[in-house]
């Protein structure tokens, strides 16, 4: 399936490159609305001129390259980030690998080398607070200063405040790290998701009466612990199904205390989802992961979280991450 949403590699041919395009350039982890404005800018240029708009990202993350023993929250891996761009209408995504060689390239060259020479781009939109060349050097003041001597279009967009606070990645991580599902939706710009491939469990939850579909998810994954309503979709393109259901993310207390486990419930569905691909937007936190001194105690509770769930979904009819396909 041929997607649209063109991605570009370091690899990539300089043929394959579409020149002239106008560039939105971030890390763009969890593509919030903060980045939505720089992406925004991005578009509103291309429009005007009749180029094709794309962004220009990162991978692995600049965080992981310079501390690569800190524990890294990501809120999107590298195909969660590419999927939600290409949801916003842009053409496509220049991923820049992060290493060595690039850490050290100078913002000077960065800019005559990777964006002039190579994507030969006419415009950049970026945030006011972007750095990028050696030693962070490079500024959204540089490239207002350099635009005009290069004949490229420069636009800086200011922070995105609510609530008289900035919209980042940072706080978005904090309030996940908090179960403020609410807070995290509204600066992401929609449900926070994540996806994963269905594992076999010790199907306790078939024997509750509570079958669910169960997944790791990254080990530095900084998501509260506790039980959430959660919207479910299956397949991709013209098969893809949505699905309501309530989630349990954490150490089963109850049983082994073990390793942070996904176990999603859903609501009206039976079949067989093993090594099935899911993605799962959290939608409301209902409560914090508890202990239970037995099975009826814990089924009460499950029936009571079910319950929850299904208001807390209800009163979110639409809340999915708009994601675009990618090859």
């Amino acid at each position: 399936m041929t997607s649209g949403f063109k991605i570009i590699r370091d690899t990539t041919p300089l043929h394959d490159i579409p020149r002239g395009a106008v560039v939105a350039m971030g890390n763009f982890d969890g593509v919030h609305l903060g980045h939505r404005a720089v992406i925004g800018a991005a578009l509103r240029i291309a429009r005007e001129h009749g180029r094709p708009a794309l962004a220009v990202t990162f991978e692995p993350h600049p965080r992981r390259f310079f501390s690569p023993n800190t524990p890294q929250f990501r809120l999107t891996d590298e195909t969660g980030k590419l999927r939600l761009l290409a949801g916003t209408g842009l053409a496509g995504a220049v991923v820049m690998t992060f290493d060595k060689n690039r850490a050290g390239t100078s913002a000077q060259d960065f800019i005559h080398h990777d964006l002039i020479e190579r994507l030969g781009i006419t415009g950049i939109a970026v945030g006011y607070d972007f750095h990028f060349g050696k030693g962070r050097v490079g500024s959204p003041s540089l490239l207002v200063s350099e635009g005009p001597r290069l004949g490229i279009e420069v636009d800086v967009q200011a922070h995105v405040d609510i609530d008289e606070r900035p919209v980042s990645s940072s706080a978005i991580r904090m309030a996940l790290a908090e179960g403020q599902i609410e807070a995290a939706t509204t600066m992401l710009g929609g449900p926070w998701f994540v996806t994963g491939e269905v594992i076999h469990g010790e199907k306790r939850g078939r024997d509750l009466g509570y079958p669910t579909a169960n997944f790791r998810l990254d080990k530095d994954c900084g998501l509260k612990h506790g039980i959430y309503a959660v919207r479910v979709a299956l397949g991709r393109g013209k098969e893809r199904m949505f699905r309501e259901g309530v989630a349990s993310f954490g150490r089963r207390p109850t049983f082994d205390n073990g390793a942070p486990l996904l176990e999603v419930f859903l609501f009206e569905f039976k079949g067989d989802l093993y090594g099935k691909t899911l993605d799962v937007a959290f939608i409301a936190f209902l409560r914090d992961e508890l202990k239970f001194d037995g099975i009826d105690a814990l089924v009460g509770q499950m029936n009571d979280d079910s319950t929850r769930a299904r208001a807390a979904l209800a009163a979110a009819p639409d809340a999915f991450p708009k994601l675009g396909e990618i090859d």
